[in-house]
């Protein structure tokens, strides 16, 4: 069979895959992208490359994803609805696809008020839905939104979604994840996950409808640094679920970074193996440096 990109091949065929974030600069040196990326080669399958996360102004998701190719790693481009229109979008995934970037992930976006712009204009022309749907149509019916035919080469992409399995109620999340799924969305990455029975509640009710079987799952592990991004992610980021058993282990703890390491460690072991899931997605918020170490210890890729 013949695979749009290494993720895909790595889901297909081994059945798990691990992918990792690198969030770009808030500047123009391309340094910045190839000292995270060598710092991870050899860590994961493909390498995620963020759309202004967060709403905050950063190198683009295109250009980081080209430095990578450039250096033989396997990107994942992001792509936000809040900024561009359903034009420059498509505009974007059939650039995206001439410069050789072969896995794309649909978000919808944090709204700009959170952002260094709080005053800037949402556009939100598109959801993630239908972004996912619009892409699909391009590369396998070879038509664009507006119905016009897709000349000199269609995109092909393999084609990602974000999930939150921790917004109530839990039914209506994973019907969320199914219209995706119906939209043509090949592989998710979830929400950060802490809270372990309720991230099992969702792959219950996800398997349950059988979905796991039509999409790769990969649940997200985020390793807390510190006492400070453990109150930002648990009372300031919007679909966290962090308890207060880890809170307090990190509050506590007198080596918070240590105790934010082996959390992540547990987490994995448990993840790893509950039905349903196809790989890991390790966003560790500008800490990259600690992903070889847990990516070693935890053996879920060979380095």
């Amino acid at each position: 069979m013949g695979y749009r990109s290494n993720l895909e091949k790595a889901l297909s065929e081994r059945g798990f895959a691990v992918t990792v974030e690198i969030g770009p600069p808030k500047g123009c040196d391309p340094a910045r992208i190839r000292e995270k990326g060598e710092m991870l080669r050899g860590c994961a399958d493909a390498f995620n490359v963020t759309d202004n996360q967060t709403a905050v102004v950063r190198m683009s998701s295109m250009a980081g994803c080209c430095i990578l190719l450039g250096m033989g790693l396997e990107p994942v481009m992001q792509m936000s609805c809040r900024d561009r229109n359903r034009i420059a979008l498509q505009s974007d995934v059939l650039g995206a696809d001439a410069m050789g970037i072969r896995n794309i992930l649909c978000v919808t976006g944090d709204h700009q008020c959170f952002g260094n712009h709080p005053g800037s204009k949402g556009v939100y022309d598109l959801d993630s839905v239908q972004l996912i749907k619009i892409i699909r149509d391009m590369r396998d019916k070879g038509v664009f939104q507006s119905g016009d035919e897709v000349s000199f080469g269609k995109p092909e992409f393999f084609i990602g979604a974000a999930a939150n399995p921790f917004s109530d109620p839990c039914e209506l999340m994973v019907d969320h994840l199914e219209k995706k799924v119906v939209a043509g969305a090949e592989f998710v990455q979830t929400q950060s996950v802490f809270n372990l029975d309720r991230f099992v509640s969702w792959m219950d009710e996800v398997c349950s409808r059988g979905l796991d079987k039509k999409v790769h799952i990969l649940a997200g592990v985020t390793p807390l640094k510190s006492l400070k991004m453990a109150e930002r992610m648990k009372f300031h980021v919007p679909g966290v679920d962090l308890p207060d058993d880890i809170f307090n282990r990190i509050k506590d703890s007198k080596d918070q970074m240590r105790e934010g390491y082996e959390i992540s460690l547990e987490l994995i072991e448990q993840v790893k193996k509950i039905r349903g899931v196809h790989g890991l997605h390790i966003t560790a918020l500008f800490w990259e440096s600690i992903i070889p170490s847990i990516v070693r210890e935890s053996g879920i890729y060979h380095m």
